[in-house]
């Protein structure tokens, strides 16, 4: 793994996969789009820029957090998932939909997961991590990398959106983060 990173500012497989989503994400959209190229950023680091594994990268992390917006639930990970399976069928996608599910549905895991795909659902659960804590978690990378990355794709409020989002579902901000505690995140 290079210690430069390359940054990800764009994808015709993202920016076509949001593109029905758009509307009903609203004005957290912006917020919401840049955290998928910031993860698939540091996913795509850690996986040497494999291109084998970006178009999953890719179709996992749009839908990842999709379900809060789809169902307006805090436990959106089921959500995510049913919604990245049902469009995988109408679309007739050439994806493993399976791995891209278990990318959705471990990309909270604290602990490295095992099993199928392990690699890639690293990847994305480490990348994860980082943005979800504005680089206070690292896993390796640099604080310069991370600096870069967040200087070339601005949050655009995202994480304000997210406690907004915990406060609107779960009645405060700090019983809608227990709730995420609770339902998302995995050992």
């Amino acid at each position: 793994m290079s210690s430069n990173i390359e940054i990800i500012t764009y994808s015709d497989r993202v920016e076509a996969l949001f593109s029905p989503y758009r509307e009903i994400i609203g004005e957290d959209f912006l917020g919401y789009r840049n955290h998928v190229y910031r993860v698939l950023t540091y996913a795509m680091h850690f996986l040497n820029q494999d291109e084998e594994a970006r178009p999953l990268v890719e179709t996992a992390l749009v839908y990842h957090d999709i379900g809060l917006w789809t169902d307006n639930k805090l436990a959106y990970l089921e959500p995510s998932e049913a919604k990245v399976i049902e469009d995988a069928k109408k679309n007739n996608w050439d994806l493993d939909v399976d791995l891209i599910v278990a990318i959705i549905h471990w990309h909270h895991k604290i602990t490295s997961y095992r099993g199928q795909g392990a690699e890639i659902v690293n990847a994305v659960r480490k990348a994860d991590w980082i943005d979800a804590t504005k680089g206070k978690i690292r896993k390796g990378l640099s604080k310069a990398q991370i600096a870069k990355v967040e200087s070339s794709i601005p949050n655009e409020g995202f994480h304000d959106t997210l406690n907004r989002l915990a406060a609107d579902y779960g009645g405060s901000v700090l019983r809608g983060n227990l709730q995420v505690l609770r339902r998302v995140f995995k050992w």
